[in-house]
């Protein structure tokens, strides 16, 4: 009797433990109601889980991701300013569904105005930073068209720049996943769809109160943005990352009947996704690989950095062999500016090539002139060896 007892309690002790080894890669419940979806590590861009990624839905104000990395452009080129003021059209002021309430001829910011499409996803404020940039809409929709093509996008066709249910406008979860990955390479980006709660109008009678229409960045931990969607004809919609220790996932859910439930399984997909991989970090975007000499140059010699960090997704608890590397330079041809490519690093796992990744300078080197190189001669002279 005894025996049985203790063999019943080890079963009860280890039952648990069985359990949760096969929910953990059990992906079976995933994406149970949504039309479609896609969970992918953000800096390998390798995918997870997938249900019907290729196929072509409405995708609601999700739209308004590619419309944010046009703005982001800009601002990086220098051809607006956070701080520029933006007068409001009318055409921008009429639009509907989610709006900051703009009037026609008001004048808000750059920022202002990125914040609103950023947190309140307004539609009003799309269209004027749409506006602003092209002169009109339909311009500025050639442009998120174009940016498509760009990012090698098949499922994607713009006909507005905020989403709205309008026929032909479609894209896909994987399409959607790679605007999100392009998104978050504009670091300024997570510096708003992180933020819940803010406000616009501050130092005037119409203060407006602002709330992220992403639950998530509140609700799950590590969440940080990155864009809601809901129209009649796309149903509910999320484009939503988080990061844990050094690993960022994006989750894209398309076509869910309600926020609440799409909320919930984006919500399993990230967890499916950090129980189940972790990331390698093979060198850091910031180490210097090598340090090229050179001659007859304005620098005596130019660090070498990877273009992106170069990190490799693993099966979490499995063990790996040790990855391998090789860096090969191309001949180095003067002038060089800033992150101009050098070369390439390879990785290898078991003599296999599993990753390559660019390598630049970020220094601006030049050639030296007949008369600056002279002048250089000139000075390595020993001082009292020219006679005159």
């Amino acid at each position: 009797m005894k025996k049985f007892i203790y063999i019943l309690l080890l079963i009860i002790l280890l039952n648990p433990i069985i359990i949760f080894a096969e929910e953990k890669n059990d992906d079976s419940q995933l994406l149970k109601n949504a039309k479609a979806g896609l969970l992918i590590e953000e800096s390998t861009g390798e995918i997870i889980f997938e249900k019907e990624k290729d196929k072509q839905l409405a995708v609601a104000s999700m739209t308004k991701m590619i419309a944010q990395i046009i703005i982001l452009e800009n601002i990086e080129k220098k051809n607006i300013k956070w701080s520029d003021i933006v007068t409001v059209s009318k055409n921008a002021a009429d639009m509907g569904g989610s709006q900051i309430y703009l009037a026609p001829n008001e004048k808000m910011t750059v920022k202002d105005l990125f914040k609103g499409i950023s947190m309140a996803s307004a539609n009003d404020a799309t269209v004027a930073m749409a506006e602003y940039i092209s002169g009109s809409e339909e311009k500025f929709v050639k442009l998120m068209n174009k940016k498509a093509k760009e990012l090698g996008l098949k499922n994607t066709v713009f006909k507005n720049s905020t989403g709205l249910d309008t026929e032909g406008h479609i894209s896909s979860a994987y399409d959607m996943a790679v605007i999100a990955r392009a998104l978050l390479s504009h670091k300024e980006i997570l510096n708003f769809s992180s933020v819940y709660e803010d406000y616009l109008r501050v130092d005037t009678p119409n203060k407006f109160w602002l709330v992220n229409t992403n639950k998530l960045v509140r609700t799950y931990s590590g969440a940080d943005g990155l864009k809601t969607g809901h129209t009649d004809n796309a149903g509910y919609c999320l484009a939503v990352t988080a990061k844990k220790d050094n690993m960022r996932l994006i989750a894209i859910v398309l076509g869910e009947e309600t926020a609440a439930v799409r909320n919930k399984e984006a919500s399993e997909l990230l967890d499916y996704g950090f129980n189940n991989k972790e990331l390698k970090i093979i060198k850091e975007k910031n180490n210097v690989i090598k340090k090229i000499k050179l001659e007859n140059a304005t620098r005596k010699e130019i660090k070498i950095y990877p273009k992106n960090s170069i990190t490799v997704l693993n099966d979490k608890g499995i063990n790996k062999s040790k990855y391998k590397t090789k860096v090969r330079l191309n001949k180095i041809k003067l002038p060089l500016n800033k992150n101009d490519k050098v070369g390439k690093m390879i990785v290898y796992e078991n003599k296999k090539i599993i990753k390559e990744e660019d390598l630049i300078t970020k220094d601006k080197v030049e050639k030296l002139t007949f008369l600056k190189l002279f002048i250089k001669n000139l000075k390595n002279i020993p001082k009292g060896i020219i006679k005159n």
